[in-house]
């Protein structure tokens, strides 16, 4: 969600560590009994500090942090407890041209480069860049969306593909479809060690370029794809379906995409959360891993409200929803059983957009502890850790 016109910050560099502020909806504030804290509501409540842990552009200038993708296992280069972090733009502030997916590691407080996808990858439609659709397996292979463009706007953009990544950052294949779009959320992942279940956005279709008022085109879908993971090889896809369809996207000169992003399962995988950013809603869809058929948008789990542009959608280890916002610098925690918006808090108060924060948080992803949650603001390139 990056402004082209916007550069970089040295204040980035800087380590932070200051308190996280609420926002509360009605009945949800904090509830407070002499000096104690009542029994929290939610998962934001048990989270105090945030601190800006890296600068995350790389030796060739890529900029525009989207995925965040915490390592599972330990394979090739990256530890498990890694932080993998893809890059949107390149070093001229193109969106849909990034190429690098950097490697943070939690014990060194180091930086490594991952992976660096070639610009000109022609198994890929259009090219590369690299967006917030990205996992790494258990087996160690590494997938990541791409949504490219020529010049850094929707109207050169390519259909774009899935890319493999081998554990020591080298491409193993492609993944190209017709129904592959534009790959642009962050998925949602069943993964078995010899199989595995991604869900990725695809917000590509019929959008054109950005200029004056483009249009909303309802063709956005959500894809299952079930692969088979054989040992010591790259993933193949077994079988895709479209189980999710006629959300809203459209072209953005300053955000490139507005459209889809957020995938999250429930615990018992029988629904599959989406964050419809045009919408303004979170919607549900049942029966995600098993349907053979396309629920539409699903079912309208709760809209407005906190909700200011949904994107990043996470679950909490008490099974609600984290939800970071477009349009400010705060991050919602909704609970899905009874679609109440619990509260949301500011965790980028940067007063350089208005209001503070807008448009700079995009990708998210819960630490292996489940004690907090990592995010990047990518207007000044950082990777932040809250907890």
């Amino acid at each position: 969600m990056n402004n082209p016109t916007r550069k970089f910050s040295p204040r980035a560099a800087r380590a932070l560590a200051r308190p996280l502020f609420a926002v509360a909806l009605g009945t949800a504030a904090f509830a407070m009994a002499g000096s104690a804290l009542a029994e929290p509501q939610g998962f934001l409540e048990t989270v105090k500090h945030h601190t800006t842990l890296i600068n995350t552009v790389p030796g060739n200038g890529d900029q525009n942090p989207y995925a965040v993708v915490v390592a599972p296992v330990t394979a090739g280069t990256v530890k498990q407890g890694d932080v993998l972090v893809g890059n949107f733009n390149n070093s001229t502030n193109l969106q849909g041209t990034g190429s690098t997916i950097i490697n943070y590691h939690p014990d060194t407080k180091e930086m490594t480069v991952f992976a660096t996808v070639p610009r000109d990858l022609k198994e890929c439609p259009g090219g590369i860049g690299l967006s917030t659709a990205m996992t790494m397996l258990k087996s160690g292979y590494v997938i990541v969306g791409s949504t490219p463009s020529n010049d850094g706007t929707t109207g050169t953009k390519g259909a774009g593909c899935l890319i493999v990544i081998d554990p020591q950052g080298k491409v193993a294949s492609t993944i190209t479809s017709p129904n592959i779009n534009d790959p642009w959320g962050n998925m949602a992942v069943v993964d078995n060690g010899t199989s595995a279940t991604l869900f990725v956005s695809m917000a590509g279709f019929g959008v054109g370029g950005a200029d004056g008022n483009p249009p909303v085109f309802k063709q956005a879908t959500v894809l299952r794809l079930d692969l088979d993971v054989p040992p010591g090889k790259p993933p193949v896809v077994k079988k895709e379906t479209v189980v999710g369809s006629g959300f809203g996207a459209q072209a953005d000169k300053g955000v490139f995409l507005v459209g889809p992003t957020g995938l999250a399962l429930s615990g018992d995988q029988k629904l599959l959360y989406v964050s419809d950013a045009i919408g303004n809603r979170i919607t549900e869809i049942d029966e995600p891993m098993t349907r053979d058929t396309s629920a539409g948008v699903g079912r309208q789990l709760t809209a407005d409200g906190l909700l200011h542009r949904p994107l990043a959608m996470v679950t909490a280890p008490n099974g609600h929803l984290l939800v970071t916002n477009a349009l400010n610098g705060q991050i919602v925690e909704i609970d899905p059983a009874s679609g109440r918006q619990i509260y949301a808090r500011w965790i980028d108060t940067d007063k350089a957009q208005s209001p503070p924060g807008n448009g700079d948080l995009f990708g998210l992803a819960m630490t292996p502890e489940g004690d907090g949650f990592y995010y990047v603001q990518d207007d000044v390139n950082t990777l932040v850790l809250a907890k």
